[in-house]
């Protein structure tokens, strides 16, 4: 077997590599950053690290599509009160409409296949 070739291989780490701002659907910084090695989808789509600073609520959207996400470390608390702790593995089905905050602030690792639709308030 041969080896894999520096072209084929990329790794991050979530303790010393640099996360990239995701902005909010009007282009702010809210809090929000990512840590995604597959650039063949848009940033926050497919799988990648995801953090919330402390105090942060995303935006309300909707599912696509299933999205799953492990809470790595922090806390997380959706609109409707459910609460994740560190350890917990969520799926949220496709067209679940939702918005999460964080008190101490947040990592999370998430797949989900396809963009999320932002939803007025």
């Amino acid at each position: 077997m041969n080896p894999i070739s520096k072209e084929d291989r990329l790794v991050a780490n979530i303790h010393s590599d640099a996360f990239t701002v995701l902005p909010d659907s009007l282009g702010n910084d809210i809090g929000q950053s990512i840590l995604q090695l597959n650039t063949g989808y848009a940033p926050g789509v497919g799988f990648h690290a995801y953090k919330m600073a402390p105090g942060m609520t995303t935006e309300t959207h909707v599912h696509t599509s299933h999205e799953e996400f492990f809470v790595l470390e922090g806390d997380l608390t959706d609109n409707d009160g459910t609460e994740y702790v560190a350890g917990d593995l969520v799926l949220l089905k496709a067209g679940t409409a939702h918005n999460s905050t964080t008190r101490n602030g947040c990592t999370l690792l998430v797949y989900i296949p396809t963009a999320e639709d932002p939803v007025a308030i």
